[in-house]
Formats: structure tokens, sequence, C-alpha cells
């Protein structure tokens, strides 16, 4: 039972947070929290952590990166409507990525005229607006909700816990007045509230495709964002070895979904095996090939499994499924293992031959991605593919990798095959901006664990920079960004010329709005939080700055080399 019977709302809405197992709170300050950090300064150590940073961006994907290391439930505590709409973005990602969080604001809706503690006139006039700040973010979150009575604060917040753990997962959102917070709370919490549990596949549909991949002649498993857990991708790897099946990621992949140097592991293109596959099998992968209308082999059956595998936040998918199975993937995924084990798996030899030969193209894959590097070890300006290949080399066992990564991502996939499943996470899936409050989450999540980010100069201006160097700095969490300076917005720029191959900007060289020159001295901004900085525009000096960068994170500094590569509009 949650005792908060004659407890402040405050108080109460930190009791109830812990009871429903919340242990950490991302927060960004908001005038209106009095009550909650008054209660805070209580010596309590049942209460949350309390992690307070200096932007709302960075709070929502400190929570994000920590509720994508961690499976727990996170809080964000947030500034009224201004700090909704700052964060909306943050908000906008996790709803797409499933990413469960409960995040609150506060509000005023007695604007002073009441007998309670008055919040002051700025909130007639420039922080409220009609409806609240619940109703300004309510297409980017699961549910919102403005707490309308002192009576419902106490469920309410044990509902929204429930809600954002529920299947889909994702951010759920509710604000709170802060009369409510200051009052008393006069009634206890209800005494039986539990989390959901994530729903079991359909059995019939497990056995229906239990039956389509027993004889399949070829198929292919595609993936994007299955791996959120190493206990799924354990389970991919014992469907695959039982199919002699080529697993195939996507250049959008915001997890490792199977091992990198695995036999069966297919590379980050689809379409070479789509052609000629009898059942094609998509595990939580939203884009599997562009368009969505592309044929593949004919009479091929598609087969989606997914926690939610129609979508239904997006206005657009058009991927033709034959079947499709909702469920949770690792039981959906352990109970197809368990009927095809029972059943077994016609193909025998021929299979035993798929497989051979998927493991020499895959030897000859990478060996060629190795050799390709390796040929660009004295080119200057410095190539991506250099860079990944160095990183790579240097990254520890128990890394943590985050990216935030549009044109460079697919020497992300092709080189970083140190990185475990489970280790990694895409901080970008929503739009840019969130890379580096993703990091710090994981840091919060692993603060003993190393933790590299990879961003783009590009993205790296999204990021509210100064807010989480800021809150790296106060609470030591030291992490190790690598900035890939390619001087602008290569994704921006490469268009124009596939749309326009003889127009203007192609004939004169004259591409609007794609430069970030001159580059800023980016190293001197960690510097200026005690942090260490170095700039490397020769490409046999990458490995060494690389070692020292995690050399200062070790030590408790955060660490920032930028590595300059061949600009964008040279």
């Amino acid at each position: 039972m949650i005792e908060v019977n004659g407890l402040t709302g405050g108080e109460a809405f930190l009791r109830v947070l812990s009871g429903m197992g919340v242990e950490r709170i991302f927060a960004s300050p908001g005038s209106e929290w009095s009550p909650v950090w008054e209660a805070l300064a209580k010596p309590d150590e049942s209460m949350p952590v309390y992690l307070s940073s200096r932007h709302e961006e960075i709070a929502l994907a400190m929570a994000s990166g920590y509720a994508k290391a961690t499976g727990k439930l996170p809080g964000v505590m947030i500034h009224t409507t201004v700090g909704a709409l700052h964060g909306s973005m943050a908000l906008r990602g996790a709803l797409h990525e499933q990413v469960p969080m409960v995040v609150f604001t506060g509000e005023s809706i007695a604007f002073g005229e009441d007998d309670g503690p008055d919040p002051g006139g700025q909130w007639m006039r420039f922080l409220s607006d009609v409806g609240g700040p619940a109703r300004l973010v309510d297409r980017c979150v699961k549910w919102s909700f403005g707490v309308n009575d002192k009576n419902i604060l106490v469920s309410t917040i044990q509902r929204a816990c429930q809600m954002a753990m529920s299947s889909p997962r994702g951010p759920v959102f509710v604000s709170l007045p802060m009369e409510y917070l200051f009052d008393k709370v006069t009634r206890e919490a209800p005494l039986k509230v539990s989390m959901p549990t994530m729903p079991s596949p359909d059995p019939e549909g497990i056995a229906e495709l239990a039956g389509l991949l027993r004889t399949a002649r070829n198929p292919v498993i595609l993936s994007e964002n299955a791996g959120k857990n190493t206990a799924i991708v354990e389970r991919m790897v014992e469907l695959a070895e039982l199919l002699n099946a080529p697993v195939v990621e996507t250049r959008s992949s915001g997890y490792f979904n199977f091992p990198r140097d695995h036999d069966l592991h297919g590379g980050f293109e689809p379409g070479e095996y789509v052609a000629d596959a009898d059942v094609v099998c998509l595990i939580g992968a939203t884009q599997p090939w562009h368009p969505a209308s592309a044929s593949i082999a004919q009479g091929a059956k598609v087969v989606a499994l997914d926690e939610e595998p129609l979508h239904m936040n997006l206005p657009y998918w058009g991927v033709q499924v034959d079947l499709s199975i909702a469920g949770e993937l690792e039981a959906s995924l352990s109970a197809l293992v368990e009927r095809l084990g029972k059943d077994g798996v016609e193909g025998g030899a021929k299979a035993a031959e798929r497989r051979a030969k998927l493991r020499e193209q895959g030897a000859a894959r990478r060996a060629a991605w190795a050799e390709h590097a390796q040929s660009l070890e004295s080119k200057e300006p410095m190539d991506t593919d250099w860079v990944m290949y160095q990183l790579n080399q240097v990254l520890p066992e128990d890394v943590y990798l985050v990216e935030e990564t549009i044109t460079h991502r697919m020497a992300l996939h092709q080189y970083l095959d140190r990185v475990k499943p489970g280790n990694f996470f895409s901080g970008c899936i929503g739009g840019l901006g969130t890379g580096l409050g993703t990091a710090l989450g994981v840091k919060a999540a692993e603060p003993d664990r190393p933790v590299v980010l990879v961003i783009g100069d590009g993205s790296f201006n999204y990021n509210p920079g100064i807010a989480g160097f800021g809150f790296a700095q106060e609470f030591r969490m030291p992490i190790l960004i690598v900035l890939m300076n390619n001087h602008g917005y290569k994704s921006m720029k490469r268009g124009v010329p596939a749309y326009y191959p003889d127009g203007w900007a192609v004939r004169t060289n004259q591409f609007v709005g794609t430069s970030i020159a001159p580059a800023p001295d980016y190293p001197a901004i960690a510097r200026a939080f005690d942090g260490f900085g170095e700039r490397i525009q020769n490409p046999a000096e990458v490995r060494g700055a690389l070692e020292r960068g995690l050399q200062a994170a070790r030590e408790g500094r955060l660490a920032l080399v930028d590595l300059w590569l061949e600009p964008v509009n040279e």
C-alpha cells in the first residue's frame, strides 16, 4: 500500500512514483515545481533520484536513453506549456520508438484567485494556453491529460505509469496544477495497482507461421527494431539457425538486432535477398524496403511480427502482409522457435548448403569492407569509412554506443561489429536533436560503463549542447563524443543533383543551405566544461585521438574528438 493521506500533493507525487517503480526522474526546472523540490529536500532514500538538466529536450532524451538501456520506466518533470513545446520533438521520437516514460508538467488553474500560495502573475499572461499543456502535445504521446480534481491526483499518476508500460509502450503526459501540489491529499492511493503484462502472441498465428517456415525453400528475416533486449536477439539467433536463414537489417535499424559477425547476418541491403525469397519475416521492421509498394518475389509470403504490427501512428504504411501476428517479440519468437523445434524443419542438405553460401558471402562482404577502409588510411580529407574502421579497433568490449547520424549511418553499421547487441541505441528516429541526451541517459543508467556518441556536425547543431555538457559536468557523467564533421548537411545537398542533374546548382556548384562554415571550435566547448577536446585532420592521428578521448572519459571528463572529413561543398 502506498500511504499518501495527509501528505502534500508534491510529497504524494514522489511517493506514488516510487511505489510504481520509477527510480529516476529526469527534469528541466520549471517554477511550478516548488512543492516537489521541498519534498525532495527532506531526507528520504526511498524517493526517486532527481537529475536536473538545463533543457527539456535533454531531459526527455535522457529518459529515452535510460529506458532503452534498462527497460525501466523513467519519470520526467518539465516546465509547463513552454517546456512541453520544447520537448515535443523528443516526445514524438519516444512515441514512434515505443519508449516508455511518464512525463509531467505543472500548470495553474486558479491564477492566484484562491486562498492558497500565489503562483505569480506570469501564469495568466505568459505561461497559460487554452486547454493547458496536455492539449499542446496530445499528438506526440500515447495519452495526455490535465488533472482537474485533487481527488484524482494520485490515481491519475498511477494510471499514467500503467499506460506508459502497456503495449505498445510509449510516452504518457500529465499536467498537475500547482494548487493540488501545495494542497493536502485527503485519501489513500488505490490498494491494488499493478503494471500490465505484455501481450502474448496468438497460438494459431504462430502455428500458421511455423507451417510456412517449416517448408520454406528460401526464407529471409528482416529486422530494424527487434533488438531492444538481448533475450530477443538470442531468440532471433535460434530462429535463424533453425531455418538456416539470413537476418538482414536496414540502415535505419535503431538497435543491433543480430550479431554482426554471425554467419547468418545478411548485411544491410534487403533487396538482394527478398527478390528470391518465398517467405519474408518482418520482425520488428517498420520500413523493410522502399517504396512500400515495391514488389518482392512473385508468390512470396510476407509475415509481420511486432507488438503493434500495423503501425497505427503512421499515416501510411503500405507494406502488403499475408500474416500479421501481434505480441511481445520475445514471447512470439520463443513460441515460434519451440513450435519449429517440435515439428522440425524441412530442407536438410539444401538448408545446410544455403548456410554455407551465406557464411561465404558474409565473410567476403566483411573482408571487402575492411579492405576498402584500409585503402583510405592516407586519404585527405579523411573518409567516413576510415574513421569508423579505426573507431571499431579501439572500442572497449563493454561499450554502449549511441548514434545520431544520417549520411554516416551505413558505415557505422558496416564497421562497428565490436558493439554487442543490447549495447547500441539510435538517438534520432523521431528527428535530430536528441542524440546527446540519449547518450547521457544511457550513462545515467550505466554510470560505470563507457558510453560513446557518434554524431554528425549537422545533428550536433540541433542538440541543446550547452545544456547537455552542463549536465555531464554537474553530475560527473562523462561520455566520448565522436563528431563526424563534414562542415555541412550532406543529406540536404544530395537531393538537389538527384532531382536536378542539369540544374543551376550543379552547373554553378552553388548548393544553398547546405554549409556549416566556418566550422566553430567544437573542442573548445568541451574544454569550457572542464572536458577534453581535440581536432583531428590527419587520418594517421584518428586512432590516437580516439584512445585519448576514451581515457579522458575513464578519468571522469567529458570528451569530444572533432574529426574533419571531406567537406560537403568541396
